[in-house]
């Protein structure tokens, strides 16, 4: 199989490095474009990181000599790569996703810009594969030809919203009381000064209860001939904190069903669950999306945040709620799954669907 030539913007950022770190040896893509700012272009990669490579393992040989574009020059992007990954903040995005888009590039976005668009699909694909049917919607609506954008949740939302995909379906979720501890890579680079965070826990993240307690009922929500309807029968609250943890999101999370499961049933279906057949054949994709830890003390970020090559959601404490009927612990990493792995997998189900080539 002929690999496609795939782009990064914001390639020198955290969730970029994260992007090469994982692309390197991708059966599908191969890197072929990094765009930066004014500061970073016209450097080659490893010139442009020096010194600030956050990433465990070495930069990639490959890349080292890769020289970074200047993410305006969108001519030449479309002379290098067929789609691009976009790991660029939240301003930026509102401006360059687009005019990618508009010039026929399709997005496949880590940003929180575009998410809450009626048109733009925020995809987790064991959960909502069926929004990809937005993409159409969004060209017509947009007049865009072959460009698109394609958006991943807020990195938290992934450990949650993937056990309770099958219990909604099966028993509809009508309440979710959730409180995140969430690691400081998820603040990017410096991020949380280290007095502030060490000895510490910082009961604040800008913007991050409201977009947990919005995004989901996106993700939920029907597609209908403009857009999405957002779900209107779940009602969410969120607590979000950061932790003195280097990786992992972990969540503790109450709900309500319309109909009240067996815990047995609730086990059963997240040791079966595997979303679409097709997601096997995904390079990126867990071959088990959900892993029940039975140990009364797990999951754990330090143990548990790599399953499933990081893509993986590690759950467990499931029991009896005082409130609502269950109350568990689930636990993903969050600058894999939540943010490049989340993205990579998107793009893998995109070209599977015919999206992308």
């Amino acid at each position: 199989m002929e690999k496609i030539s795939v782009g990064i913007l914001g390639a020198t950022g955290m969730v970029g490095q994260q992007y090469l770190q994982l692309l390197v040896n991708h059966p599908w893509f191969e890197v072929s474009f990094l765009a930066s700012s004014e500061q970073s272009a016209g450097k080659f990669y490893g010139e442009a990181v020096e010194g600030r490579w956050h990433m465990n393992a070495p930069i990639p040989d490959r890349f080292i000599n890769l020289p970074i574009t200047n993410i305006n020059d969108i001519q030449q992007a479309k002379k290098s790569c067929s789609f691009v990954f976009s790991a660029i903040s939240h301003e930026a995005a509102g401006l360059y996703e687009e005019l990618y888009a508009q010039n026929g590039i399709p997005v496949i976005s880590n940003a929180a810009y575009h998410r809450y668009f009626a048109d733009v699909p925020v995809l987790i694909p064991e959960v909502n594969p069926d929004h990809i049917k937005l993409i159409p919607i969004q060209q017509k609506n947009r007049k865009w030809d072959r460009g698109f954008i394609v958006a991943k949740p807020n990195c938290s939302l992934q450990s949650y919203m993937i056990p309770l995909a099958p219990l909604h379906k099966e028993f509809v979720v009508q309440k979710l009381l959730i409180t995140t501890l969430q690691a400081v890579s998820g603040a990017g680079h410096p991020g949380v000064s280290s007095l502030g965070i060490i000895d510490n826990v910082i009961p604040y993240i800008s913007n991050e209860e409201e977009k947990s307690e919005q995004e989901p009922l996106k993700i939920w929500g029907d597609v209908g001939e403009d857009g999405i309807t957002d779900s209107h029968n779940i009602t969410i609250s969120a607590h979000c904190n950061r932790v003195p943890v280097i990786d992992g999101h972990l969540a503790c999370v109450s709900v309500q069903f319309e109909f009240t499961p067996l815990k047995k049933h609730i086990l059963e279906l997240w040791e079966n669950f595997q979303g679409l057949p097709q997601l096997l054949n995904l390079p990126s994709a867990p071959r088990q999306p959900i892993i029940y830890c039975k140990e009364s003390d797990r999951p754990q970020p330090r143990q548990d945040r790599n399953a499933g090559n990081g893509m993986s959601v590690s759950v467990g404490r499931l029991r009896d709620c005082n409130v609502f009927n269950f109350r568990f612990v689930a636990l993903s990493h969050n600058t894999i799954r939540g943010a490049a792995g989340g993205g990579i997998l998107n793009a893998e189900l995109l070209m599977h669907q015919g999206y992308l080539k």
